[in-house]
């Protein structure tokens, strides 16, 4: 376990990490004081779970009423009688809200297709806020009542909190905006200024799990060697894939990610729609089939978790003694199933996590000799069971770890470790990079021969052609935090006051064509990721005389990005008199 700086900081902070999971959430943090080594702490009591002693995660629940009032949340939405409640009240649940922020990329049809919607006048931001408001209120309550003057040390960290989010390894700046105004909508922070902003930082699952297991001493005795380490993150929603190693020649302990890292919609709750598909059928021509949601919750709080053995016969208890259906194996309230029919509910998940460590190990930059299995749907004895046999069939030097402790607390702990250790260094970029443009036109290049109809002369009098991908950052670099990628382009028009609200859009490409260059090539893998705008109107251009003598002005520019951070960091850089000036750019996401 690498010891950790002291906090060097000149007055107190409070630092927060909220994982908002599908299904379960938590909250760790730190109290960091001048002088001191930082520790890493969890928010173990929220109400309607004092009685039972608390634990480290609540269900991912919001209920509203009629008028999208707040009514219940976490704990409080699962205890007894709630549902009884909510129906005489009307009241609408919000659950699994988080993956209506998905990336559209790659979905699971079952798990999508029965994705709850939000309830009536809410977007996800707000239900997104009004769950991160809770977390703060119930962070707020357990930091005063179990630290000594707790109300006092509130009082003097509750105005400049920061904020880690984590969020699963397939989300980016467009998902990262709109956790940022969710936690802007909820009080986190004020919307005043860059500064308030920048309190907020995000970390991907996936990093998150690495910090927890670093930390946890997990892999102290093999990572030293240069060897890579894959963690596998599944969660309720989706299965983080992460790959790294730790750079034996950096002083400390630091890691650099040697493949793009994956996110699978294959988590816990498709576990959960398997068993509910199956058992709509199998039921059919039963009494109790209409029991089947509830058969389903049964089975996640009991043989879900316990399952271990497919040769043996397995039983979800769900009623009383008086119920009773022999010729659909329930007797005195217990459904029999064979175990090897509650395999099958595992088996996408488990046959998903095997494709991606296969994956992950052909495209790795190094060795993979390790992975570990963290996240809720880890603990299943069957799940690790079956990869295990697989990866010793596969690959005997692949050896799989599974943390004993506080596993559903990986992202959260890890999210504060990546606030306070920081041990990754670079990363590898999932997708191509760039900006579409337009290109002179070339009567001897064949490519441009075949596109005569985005062929145009500009206000210049260039002839040029359309739909050109000029790349700033191919797929699978590796990509230091420091490390700026840059492209040189020119804009022109008629009007001056064009560049006041001054526009450069960045593309993305994530299709299998090794050098993509022509957006019309592969058009359905071309997405536009974000646009930088800055004000340029201060510029002293000179008018210039282009086709038919029209007036137009030109601006030269750079387009400058950090792609090696958490977040997607941008500038605009131009030369005036020779000299190199840069503006901070605003990133806008098309929602």
């Amino acid at each position: 376990m690498p010891s950790r700086a002291i906090y060097r900081g000149s007055r107190r902070k409070l630092v927060l990490a909220f994982d908002i999971g599908t299904t379960y959430s938590g909250v760790s943090y730190s109290i960091l004081d001048p002088g001191q080594i930082p520790e890493i702490k969890g928010v173990t009591r929220f109400p309607a779970q004092e009685k039972t002693g608390g634990t480290s995660k609540i269900p991912t629940i919001i209920y509203y009423d009629r008028s999208g009032t707040v009514r219940a949340v976490g704990a409080e939405a699962a205890r007894e009688g709630v549902c009884e409640e909510a129906a005489d009240n009307q009241w609408v649940k919000a659950e699994w809200f988080k993956l209506h922020l998905r990336s559209n990329v790659s979905e699971e049809q079952l798990l999508f297709g029965n994705l709850p919607p939000l309830p009536l006048n809410k977007t996800v931001v707000e239900v997104f806020a009004d769950f991160y408001r809770y977390l703060l209120e119930c962070s707020a309550h357990y930091i005063q009542d179990t630290h000594a003057t707790g109300p006092t040390l509130w009082s003097s960290v509750k105005n400049d909190v920061e904020f880690v989010l984590s969020h699963p390894n397939g989300w980016e700046g467009k998902e990262q905006d709109q956790l940022r105004k969710a936690a802007v909508l909820a009080g986190l922070v004020p919307d005043d200024s860059q500064k308030s902003h920048d309190r907020i930082s995000f970390v991907t699952e996936g990093e998150a799990s690495l910090h927890f297991v670093v930390q946890e001493g997990v892999l102290s005795s093999i990572l030293e060697k240069g060897e890579g380490v894959l963690i596998v993150d599944a969660g309720g929603g989706t299965i983080d894939i992460s790959s790294y190693r730790q750079n034996p020649k950096e002083v400390g302990t630091t890691f650099d990610e040697i493949a793009a890292p994956q996110c699978l919609f294959f988590g816990s709750l498709l576990v959960n729609l398997n068993a509910k598909v199956f058992l709509q059928k199998f039921l059919e021509n039963s009494e109790f089939l209409e029991d089947v949601d509830h058969i389903v919750r049964c089975f996640e709080k009991t043989a879900k978790p316990a399952f271990k053995n497919e040769h043996e016969p397995q039983y979800i208890k769900f009623g009383s003694t008086r119920d009773n259906d022999p010729d659909h194996n329930i007797r005195i309230g217990q459904l029999k199933l064979p175990g090897s029919e509650i395999a099958e509910f595992f088996k996408p998940s488990a046959t998903a996590i095997k494709q991606s460590v296969l994956n992950q190990r052909s495209t790795a930059r190094n060795k993979i000799t390790h992975v570990v299995l963290v996240g809720g749907l880890s603990a299943n004895d069957w799940l690790f069971q079956d990869l295990l046999a697989f990866l010793r069939r596969t690959d005997p030097t692949l050896n799989l770890i599974r943390p004993e402790e506080r596993v559903n607390k990986a992202v959260s702990d890890g999210a504060l470790s990546f606030y306070l250790d920081h041990f990754v260094r670079t990363r590898i970029s999932k997708a191509t990079y760039g900006s579409i443009c337009s290109v002179q036109y070339d009567p001897n290049d064949k490519e441009h021969q075949k596109r005569l109809l985005a062929k145009f002369v500009d206000i210049s009098g260039e002839t040029r052609v359309r739909g050109m991908f000029s790349v700033i950052l191919p797929k699978n670099t590796q990509v230091s935090e420091t490390k700026e990628f840059r492209q040189n382009f020119y804009q022109v028009s008629s009007n001056k006051s064009d560049f006041a609200l001054f526009s450069s859009p960045v593309w993305r490409y994530r299709g299998s064509l090794k050098d993509p260059k022509w957006k019309d090539a592969d058009t359905a893998n071309y997405t536009e990721l974000c646009t930088i705008m800055t004000n340029l109107s201060h510029l002293s251009l000179k008018p210039l005389k282009g086709y038919q003598g029209r007036t137009y002005y030109r601006v030269d520019y750079h387009v400058v990005l950090l792609f090696g951070l958490t977040e997607l960091k941008a500038q605009i850089a131009w030369k005036e008199d020779g000299v190199e000036k840069r503006s901070p750019a605003k990133i806008v996401y098309d929602h």
